[in-house]
């Protein structure tokens, strides 16, 4: 079992607008209310590079500079872990029908943004970040592989690490063969020792497969939870907006699922 803090939080999705917004509302202390994707203004980007853009790019952004300012933690002294279940679904089939056409010119834009670590990649030039970084994808269980490899680095390395785990529906014909809910992206910054930001510790640790996963308590919430891959993380986050002893299980690859255990700092 490994245990680490977690220090700041980002959290953007439909009706959850920043993690300060969203808290009494997976708290269950205001209802939540459906309402359309708003991600701030990326002032950390030039305007003619924020029109350019990829929506996940922005989202991993956004939640990502969120949790840092929560934190009080600088992008460029942080090593990051980026999680997605498929990237960039815009791109690639942008890219897909553009090979379909007599002329098969493939912008070299589009190109770099196909690839599934471009968010780590705006990040790194965004913020200065010079610590190392790594992009991952388990599918429906990335936001918990994640959460693994983040939390490893954590432990193994006793540094401070930013985990961000983002997804976004795919048009179609994709969306007909992989559906994506909603668009969403959440950021933790984990660090090794308690400090007076630390909202929470977490003790964390693989089990077996058997264990009925955490739901949400509002419809709303779950059916998110179920349609979006890093939503995974809604009962997690709602546990730390209680400030409450909990034991939350995500699901994970294969014979397991990921068990936290969350302790209230305060």
């Amino acid at each position: 079992m490994m245990r680490v803090f977690v220090d700041g939080i980002g959290l953007v999705a439909p009706g959850l607008n920043g993690w300060a917004a969203s808290a009494p509302i997976l708290a269950g202390k205001r209802r939540y209310v459906a309402a359309p994707l708003a991600i701030p203004v990326l002032e950390i980007l030039p305007p003619a590079e924020r029109r350019r853009t990829p929506l996940v790019v922005k989202l991993a952004i956004a939640v990502g500079c969120e949790a840092l300012a929560n934190a009080g933690q600088p992008a460029a002294e942080t090593a990051s872990v980026f999680t997605s279940s498929g990237g960039d679904g815009d791109v690639i089939h942008q890219i897909c029908d553009t090979l379909t056409q007599p002329e098969r010119e493939v912008s070299p834009t589009r190109f770099h943004n196909s690839v599934h670590n471009a968010p780590a990649g705006y990040w790194g030039i965004a913020t200065g970040a010079h610590e190392t970084s790594t992009s991952l994808c388990a599918l429906d269980a990335s936001f918990a592989a994640g959460m693994i490899e983040a939390a490893t680095q954590v432990y193994v390395g006793s540094r401070k690490v930013l985990l961000v785990a983002y997804d976004a529906p795919y048009p179609e014909p994709l969306n007909g063969t992989r559906r994506i809910g909603a668009a969403m992206g959440v950021a933790m910054l984990l660090s090794p020792r308690q400090s007076e930001r630390s909202l929470c510790a977490l003790d964390i640790a693989l089990v077996a497969n058997g264990t009925s996963m955490t739901t949400s308590s509002q419809t709303e919430l779950e059916s998110m939870r179920v349609s979006v891959p890093a939503a995974r993380a809604l009962p997690l986050l709602s546990s730390i907006a209680n400030n409450e002893q909990a034991i939350v299980a995500a699901e994970y690859l294969g014979a397991h699922a990921l068990q936290l255990i969350v302790q209230p700092c305060a």
